[in-house]
C-alpha cells in the first residue's frame, strides 16, 4: 500500500510535466506564428523552431520535476526516507531523471549544432528564379544546405575530441581534496563522461556570455514595459500632431503649385520641384499613419473588435499591477543573486579550484527561504520555481526582442512581432537554447541552491541509537534540519538526496573548473548590467518608433497592393481563358454546320 501511495506521487509528478510539455508546445506553435514574417513563412523554419522552442521550455521546466520527485522521497516532518523509498526505488527514479535529463540536453544541443544550421541554409539557398526558371531541383538545394551544415558536424566532434583526450583540470582525486570529499564521486571517472561534461560545460559557458547581456536586460525591461508603455499610435496628442502636419503638409503644396500656375511644369527650379517631391512622400507617410490610428482606434472593425478593445483599456490597470509584481520579483531574484554570490566567494571550500561550490547557505537568502516555507503547502513551491524558470526564459526573448541580433554594436536582424525574418527566429532559437542552460545554473546555483539541489528534503541530526539504523527525532521535532552539502552531519547522506541537475552542474564545474569561474564571475556581470538597464529604464520616458510604424505600414501597403495585383492578374487570365474556350466552341460549332450541308 506504501509502494503504491509513492507511484501514484510520482505518476501525478509525471503527468503534471506532461501537460505542461503540451502547454509548451501549444505555446510555441503560438510564439511561431506571432513573430515569424508572414509573407517569408517557410514550413521548415517554422517545424524546427516549433520544435525547439518546446524542447527547450521542456528543458527549463524538468528542473521543478527534479526537485520535485528528490523532495517526494523524504518526509520533511521527520527526517527520513519514506517507507516506500527504498535505496531501489530512489535509484529507478534518478536514472529516469538522468535519462531524460541527457535525451533532451543532447537533442537541444543536436537542435542548435546541427539542424536548426541546415534549417538556416535550406531556406538561404531557395531562390525562386532559379526554381522556376533555371530549373534547379530540390535535391540540389538540400545538397547545399548539408554541404555547409558539414562545418558543424566538424565542431560537434572537435567539442567531443577535446574533451576525450585534454585531461581535466579538477580530476586529481589527491589533489586538494581532503576539504571536498563529499563531492569526491562527482568528478568525470571515464573518457566519455568528460568529454560530454566538456562540451556541456562549454556550451553553459556561451550560453552564460549571451545570458549575460540578454537575460539581465530583458529582467529589467519587461516589467517596466509593463508599467510603463509607449503610447499608441491611436493616442489623442499623436493623432492630433499627425492631423496638424498632414494639414500644414497640404497647405505648403498648394502655396507651391499656386507659384506656378499657368506655367509649364518644366519652369519650376529644381529647388522647388525637390521640396514638391519630399512634401509628397512626407504626405504618404502621413496618410498612412492616419490610417493606422484609425484601425487601432476600430475603424472599419466588427463589435467584436470594439469590445476587444475596451476589455483590453479596461484590463490596463491588471496589466500596471502586473508588471509591479512582476518588478518587484525580478528586484528580489537579483538581491538573491547577490547575497548567494557574495556567501560562496567567502565560503566555498574550494574557491576557484572548483568553480565556488558551497556546501550550504552561511546567511539568509529570500528566494531560498521562500521556497522552503511555500513548501509546507504542496504543490506552491513547485508551481512558483515553474513560474521563476519561465519569468526568466520570458525576460530572455524581451531581451533578445529588445537588443536585437548583434555582432559587437552592428545590428544584424530585429525580433519585432510579426516582422521577423526566419533567418532572424531560426538565430534566436539558438541563443535562446544556450541561454537556458545557463538560466539551469543561474537557479540551481544562485537563485534557491539550497532548495534547488535538496528541495523540502531534511534529516534527523541526533546520532542513531545503533550503527547501520536511521536516526529517530520524533520526540526532537528541533533536531530536524534541511539537508545540506556539509560534511558536519556524514550519516545525512542516508536521509538527502541532491537532485540530478545540481550533481550534473557540480560534475561539470568541478571536472572542469573554469567553466565554473567564468559562470560564477558572470553573475555579477549580469547583476551589474541589470541594475544600469533597470535605473535608465525607470526615468527614460517610452516613446513611439514612428519611423517603425511608417516602415511596417509602407510593407503593408506594398503587401496589399502585390496582392490584389496578383488578383486582377488570375481574373484577367482567367477571363482571357473563358473567352478562348468560348471562341473555339462557336467556331466547331460552325464548322460542324458547314459540314453538315
Amino acid at each position: 500500500m506504501l509502494a503504491d501511495a509513492g507511484l501514484i506521487q510520482t505518476s501525478l509528478i509525471w503527468v503534471a510535466y506532461a501537460g505542461a510539455v503540451a502547454f509548451c508546445l501549444v505555446a510555441a506553435v503560438i510564439t511561431t506564428f506571432t513573430w515569424q514574417t508572414p509573407r517569408e513563412r517557410s514550413a521548415v523554419v517554422s517545424i524546427v523552431a516549433i520544435v525547439s522552442l518546446t524542447s527547450l521550455l521542456a528543458t527549463v521546466l524538468l528542473l521543478p520535476v527534479d526537485i520535485a520527485l528528490v523532495s517526494a522521497t523524504s518526509s520533511a516532518r521527520l527526517g527520513v526516507k519514506k517507507h516506500w523509498a527504498t535505496p531501489e526505488r530512489i535509484a529507478g527514479i534518478l536514472h529516469s531523471l538522468k535519462v531524460l535529463y541527457y535525451t533532451l540536453y543532447s537533442f537541444d544541443a543536436l537542435l542548435c549544432l546541427l539542424l536548426i544550421p541546415f534549417a538556416y541554409f535550406w531556406y538561404e539557398e531557395y531562390d525562386e528564379i532559379e526554381f522556376e526558371e533555371e530549373g534547379r531541383t530540390w535535391r540540389s538545394r538540400l545538397w547545399a544546405a548539408a554541404k555547409y551544415t558539414l562545418f558543424f558536424v566538424a565542431l560537434v566532434v572537435a567539442l567531443f575530441l577535446v574533451g576525450f583526450f585534454v585531461p581535466a583540470a579538477g580530476g586529481d582525486p589527491d589533489k586538494h581534496w581532503s576539504s571536498l570529499e563529499y563531492y569526491r564521486h562527482l568528478v568525470a571517472q571515464n573518457n566519455g563522461e568528460k568529454a560530454l561534461t566538456f562540451a556541456l560545460g562549454l556550451l553553459v559557458t556561451l550560453g552564460t556570455l549571451l545570458y549575460v547581456v540578454y537575460t539581465s536586460a530583458g529582467l529589467a525591461l519587461m516589467p517596466i514595459s509593463f508599467i510603463k508603455s509607449a503610447p499608441a499610435i491611436s493616442a489623442p496628442q499623436l493623432s492630433a500632431t499627425t492631423a496638424s502636419q498632414l494639414e500644414q503638409n497640404r497647405e505648403r503644396q498648394r502655396q507651391l503649385e499656386m507659384r506656378y500656375t499657368g506655367r509649364n511644369d518644366s519652369s519650376m527650379t529644381r529647388k522647388d520641384r525637390r521640396e514638391l517631391d519630399a512634401l509628397v512622400r512626407e504626405e504618404q507617410t502621413l496618410v498612412r499613419r492616419e490610417r493606422l490610428a484609425a484601425e487601432a482606434q476600430g475603424e472599419g472593425h466588427s463589435r467584436l473588435y470594439h469590445a476587444w478593445l475596451k476589455v483590453c483599456a479596461f484590463f490596463r490597470p491588471v496589466k500596471m499591477i502586473g508588471g509591479i509584481v512582476l518588478l518587484l520579483l525580478s528586484v528580489l531574484v537579483a538581491i538573491s543573486m547577490l547575497i548567494t554570490g557574495i556567501d560562496k566567494a567567502t565560503n566555498s571550500v574550494c574557491k576557484q579550484r572548483c568553480g565556488y561550490i558551497l556546501g550550504h547557505i552561511s546567511v539568509f537568502q529570500p528566494m531560498n527561504w521562500i521556497f522552503v516555507q511555500t513548501a509546507k503547502v504542496f504543490p506552491i513551491d513547485y508551481v512558483l520555481m515553474g513560474l521563476l524558470v519561465l519569468h526568466l526564459f520570458s525576460s530572455s526573448i524581451s531581451g533578445i526582442a529588445t537588443v536585437g541580433i548583434r555582432f559587437l554594436w552592428i545590428r544584424i536582424f530585429q525580433i519585432r512581432r510579426g516582422r521577423t525574418a526566419p533567418q532572424a527566429l531560426l538565430i534566436a532559437t539558438v541563443m535562446l537554447g544556450l541561454i537556458t542552460l545557463a538560466i539551469n545554473y543561474a537557479v540551481a546555483m544562485f537563485i534557491a541552491p539550497q532548495y534547488s539541489i535538496f528541495g523540502t528534503q531534511t534529516f534527523c541530526s541526533l546520532e542513531p541509537a545503533r550503527p547501520g539504523t536511521a536516526p529517530d527525532c520524533r520526540a526532537n521535532p528541533d533536531a530536524v534540519l534541511p539537508c545540506s552539502q556539509s560534511r558536519k552531519y556524514p550519516f545525512a547522506n542516508r536521509a538527502c538526496t541532491p537532485s540530478v541537475m545540481s550533481d550534473f552542474l557540480n560534475r561539470i564545474t568541478i571536472t572542469w573548473p573554469f567553466f565554473g569561474i567564468v559562470a560564477f564571475w558572470g553573475q555579477f556581470v549580469f547583476l551589474a548590467i541589470f541594475l544600469v538597464v533597470l535605473v535608465t529604464a525607470f526615468f527614460r520616458t517610452p516613446r513611439v518608433n514612428l519611423a517603425e510604424l511608417d516602415e511596417d505600414a509602407e510593407e503593408d501597403e506594398e503587401e496589399s497592393l502585390l496582392a490584389a495585383t496578383g488578383r486582377r492578374f488570375a481574373a484577367s487570365w482567367e477571363d482571357a481563358r473563358n473567352n478562348n474556350n468560348n471562341s473555339g466552341s462557336s467556331n466547331n460549332n460552325r464548322n460542324y454546320g458547314t459540314a453538315s450541308a
